[in-house]
């Protein structure tokens, strides 16, 4: 099952993460400062990426500069402790919905970008 995630594009997933932050009056411009914050792409790199249909694998082995701060990502997602998820690759996905779902509540960017 979690093999399956992995092959998804993220292309098909990325309109689900700007439309659940749109619906809580966040903007496409913050969503996208967090998943560059996470994984490095800049902006014409992440345009690439969703033009191209990476699958999520691809789209997280090939992250120019996954943020070493990840680590301080903390919480439940989905009934699992994203800190306690063994599997490297499902943790950075998860990492990404944990910060997509902190944006969506409101938290200010400062926090979710886990600024000192």
């Amino acid at each position: 099952m979690a093999r399956n995630i992995f092959r998804m594009s993220f292309a098909k997933i990325y309109p689900l993460y700007v439309d659940k932050v749109e619906r809580k009056q966040r903007s496409r411009a913050e969503l996208d400062e967090v998943i560059e914050w996470l994984t490095g792409y800049d902006e014409a790199a992440l345009q690439r990426v969703l033009a191209d249909e990476v699958d999520l694998e691809t789209f997280f082995e090939q992250a120019p500069a996954f943020n070493p701060n990840a680590t301080l990502i903390t919480g439940v997602i989905c009934g699992v402790r994203v800190e306690e998820i063994e599997d490297p690759l499902m943790q950075k996905v998860r990492y990404l919905d944990k910060l997509v779902d902190e944006l969506a509540r409101g938290k200010k960017l400062t926090s979710i970008l886990r600024a000192a």
